[in-house]
């Protein structure tokens, strides 16, 4: 036999181990339309409120046939987002899987990432053409469960981090704000950063800024609802056209990487600070080198990208940064914009957090 037919022999319980995998991702893969399906039902929330429950039970529970919910509950138990038990023949939720796909309030909550798997799936024919042809997706073009689930998703990280951790690890900042400053959040989307800065701060003032409308319509709506309507206002703008400041704090959450003129937006961010203002720009975990992404994070944050964030910016005529732009990719369109200072604050698991300075 050649050496190359030795090289291309097959390892049969590799292949095996492989194939278990691809398996597990059938799975997975089918099971998040049905998780998705749980969350825009209220299945999970039922069983949470309900306790132990029979599928009849749940189905009566939540408005909901009985035939489907069964097959559901099955389902749910193969992946182990719910459990079972064969005495009483009744599904539940252990108390951490209420905390991750039921409580909302938790800092857990994982739901709204299910809405985005949707969303972005249904882009796939156009994420085909554009792998053939060229372009991409704009963000407004997408699913409209897309907004809903970016907000529903990123929020309780926000909750959690945001004023508790990524802002005090800023410089001087968090003493402006308690004081009394202003804060532009870019790209704010459906304003639950903005609004969740605008709870902790109420002295502050807070502007979200948005080039899709109809979030900025919802990011006003649930201002009001959250009674902080009086020192929050949202527009239309671009990033690279937000107006006049001085500002105190530029937010970007998890949107840089997405824009098609990320140096455009971080100059206008640049002119609109305080001389002694600071920009956060927050971003997914990522590695400087390819192999520090190969990993659920790295697999995650770069479907992601492939899906939705690089294609957004491609639509654009963008550089395309995508969800797994490096430090030193992000940095040099910071540097290059005007700032003189950008450093790594602090970080989760899934974040980068930065502070750029004039």
């Amino acid at each position: 036999m050649s050496s190359t037919g030795e090289a291309n022999q097959i390892d049969q319980q590799k292949l095996e181990a492989f194939l278990g995998k691809v398996v597990t991702d059938f799975g997975a893969a089918l099971s998040s339309s049905l998780v998705y399906i749980g969350q825009k039902l209220g299945l999970y929330k039922a069983l949470a409120e309900s306790g132990p429950s029979t599928p009849a039970e749940l189905a009566g529970h939540t408005g909901t046939q009985e035939r489907y919910v069964r097959e559901w509950l099955i389902n749910q138990a193969s992946g182990g987002y719910v459990e079972y038990d064969p005495a009483g023949g009744k599904f539940s939720l252990s108390p951490e899987q209420r905390a991750a796909l039921a409580d909302e309030e938790s800092p857990a909550f994982v739901g709204g990432g299910f809405y985005l798997i949707k969303a972005m799936t249904n882009a796939v024919p156009r994420i085909e053409e554009a792998f053939r042809n060229g372009g991409g997706i704009l963000w407004g073009d997408h699913d409209p469960d897309l907004f809903v689930g970016v907000e529903r998703f990123f929020r309780p990280g926000y909750r959690t981090h945001l004023t508790g951790d990524w802002i005090p690890a800023l410089t001087g900042v968090e003493a402006k704000l308690k004081a009394g400053g202003r804060v532009a959040d870019v790209g704010c989307g459906h304003g639950a950063s903005t609004i969740i800065m605008a709870q902790a701060y109420p002295a502050s003032r807070f502007t979200g800024f948005d080039n899709h409308a109809p979030s900025i319509e919802h990011a006003r709506r649930a201002a009001e609802e959250a009674g902080v309507a009086d020192r929050t206002t949202f527009e239309v703008a671009s990033a690279d056209a937000i107006p006049e400041g001085p500002y105190d704090l530029v937010c970007f959450f998890d949107c840089l990487h997405d824009m098609g003129d990320p140096a455009g937006a971080a100059r206008r961010a640049a002119e609109v600070l305080a001389e002694s203002g600071s920009a956060l720009i927050v971003e997914p975990m990522a590695g400087n080198r390819v192999e520090e992404n190969i990993n659920i994070i790295g697999r995650t944050f770069s479907a992601a990208s492939t899906l939705c964030c690089t294609a957004n910016s491609l639509a654009l005529g963008g550089p395309a940064l995508g969800a797994v732009a490096t430090d030193d990719a992000l940095r040099e369109v910071v540097i290059g914009a005007g700032f003189k200072e950008f450093r790594r604050a602090t970080e989760t698991p899934f974040n980068r957090v930065f502070e750029a300075r004039k």
